[in-house]
């Protein structure tokens, strides 16, 4: 692990992306910080969306790591962050990406991670450039279901209306969970090393990467963005951007902004 990413655990708050946040805009950030907690009062996804997190079920964190670029070039980050659970977990479980993707381990453009039809995790990314000279401070939130079966399934229902999974459906016959605390290290170290790859080579060396777990590669989808056209036709990839495309009757069109999902067939 690189040795100067600081490492925070703490038995609550409110919300980790919450706490690097208001370091950032203080400007006390130095070196890049992951901050784990085992339980957060206020957690939250994409699009102000709540993200329940119980300790005992689930893992939740934030990386504060800063670009040696401008936001504006950071375009793919969350599918960089996805990779790098991805990479993060096979390390922790012990496992190859190929098992991982034979138990239905997929990336959802832009920021989930699932198995099958059903949410393991999902990414939040927030932060910006202070000025032009200074870095671009990047705080990734990182929310893992670890079990399927969670003892809170009530509560996380009412927030979340779709199945739930767990990295205890992709462990090998025999094989117990490890500590979450050994789950949390090895998805820092992958962390620390794909955003400092992205950081120095840009998206490109990733679009295949991602491409390879894309949930959706040649089904049928249909985007939904709030006060937006719904745009119907077959998930084609990303573009260079990490924008994500969906060959219409007429044109391919780049997706940049909002939820793409499967659509019923008749």
């Amino acid at each position: 692990m690189n040795g100067n990413c600081i490492l925070e655990r703490v038995a609550e708050t409110r919300s980790t992306n919450d706490d690097l946040m208001a370091r950032w805009r203080a400007g006390t950030l130095i070196d890049p910080v992951a901050r784990l907690s085992k339980k957060q009062t206020h957690g939250k996804g994409r699009a102000g969306r709540t993200w329940y997190a119980n300790g005992d079920d689930s893992l939740s964190f934030s990386l504060a790591f800063p670009f040696h670029k401008s936001p504006a070039a950071l375009s793919g980050l969350s599918l960089v962050a996805g990779l790098a659970v991805i990479e993060g977990i096979c390390s922790a479980l012990n496992t190859s990406e190929r098992a991982l993707y034979q138990q239905g381990l997929r990336l959802k453009w832009p920021n989930d991670i699932v198995i099958g039809h059903a949410k393991l995790g999902g990414i939040l990314i927030e932060g910006g450039q202070t000025a032009p000279t200074e870095p671009s401070w990047m705080i990734i939130g990182v929310g893992l279901n670890v079990r399927s079966h969670i003892s809170d399934a009530a509560e996380l229902k009412a927030i979340h209306s779709g199945p739930i999974g767990g990295l205890d459906q992709v462990l090998m016959q025999g094989q117990a969970l490890p500590d979450q605390d050994y789950i949390w290290l090895n998805l820092v170290n992958a962390f620390e090393r794909l955003c400092t790859e992205f950081d120095q080579h840009g998206f490109d060396p990733f679009i295949e990467r991602w491409s390879d777990w894309d949930a959706y590669q040649g089904e049928p989808v249909f985007t939904s963005l709030l006060g937006e056209k719904k745009i119907e036709g077959v998930a084609s990839g990303i573009d260079h951007t990490g924008a994500y495309q969906i060959q219409t009757g007429h044109a391919m069109v780049a997706i940049h902004a909002g939820d793409v999902s499967l659509r019923k067939q008749a």
